[in-house]
């Protein structure tokens, strides 16, 4: 009875408006990340433009949080919102600590596999902003959504074979003289495989969103 009653009120559609901006925030987020490893003045020049995004993320995401305890009807259940904002925030936010470790060790150079998970980094957030305004209408999208989150996935598992090929290749060249160095590049490792790790996040999010409604 409740969800026939659900399904005759109008339904707050800012949400997805709300999503749309939040996942250009992430996207934006994600090639200026994998701009500062190109290395050199890159780095610090695009280092702003990701804490910049970041902020622009965090904005949204309390405009999120407001409006879900203020909205009568909401497009989907409410936990299902708060959770599938939080996983796309946790996303950049994790791209702001990885530039911010980068700029706090003064890196200016990075390996080919740091900036091939770069490149996941970017794809991962591509498909996020194509996938998040397909919620608008699940019925009709419910299949390309949850390929969107298959591919998530799989750039995840990509992402964790980069980090492992990337630390020994690391271990490998650091030895013997420079315990530093390892550090400091399995520190940029770990935080860019964490960005992935969120975009898995965010795939669960949406792929549990489409089981629930459809």
């Amino acid at each position: 009875m409740l969800r026939w009653f659900h399904a005759l009120m109008p339904r707050e559609e800012r949400f997805f408006d709300l999503f749309a901006r939040h996942s250009e925030a992430v996207a934006a987020g994600g090639k200026a990340l994998r701009d500062m490893l190109e290395g050199g003045d890159a780095v610090p020049l695009h280092g702003k433009i990701v804490m910049d995004r970041e902020h622009d993320a965090d904005d949204v995401t309390r405009e999120v949080l407001i409006a879900v305890r203020r909205t009568f009807i909401t497009p989907f259940d409410r936990g299902a919102i708060k959770d599938l904002i939080t996983a796309m925030d946790n996303a950049i936010d994790q791209m702001h600590k990885t530039a911010k470790t980068i700029m706090l060790f003064d890196q200016r150079s990075f390996t080919l596999q740091q900036k091939q998970m770069g490149d996941a980094i970017v794809a991962a957030a591509a498909l996020v902003q194509e996938g998040v305004p397909l919620l608008s209408s699940i019925n009709s999208n419910a299949g390309r959504i949850s390929r969107i989150a298959e591919q998530l996935s799989k750039i995840e598992g990509q992402a964790d074979e980069l980090h492992d090929a990337g630390m020994q290749e690391l271990y490998r060249a650091s030895l013997p003289a420079s315990s530093l160095a390892f550090f400091v590049g399995a520190e940029i490792y770990d935080h860019l495989e964490k960005v992935v790790d969120r975009f898995d996040d965010v795939a669960n999010e949406i792929h549990g969103i489409v089981l629930e409604q459809v």
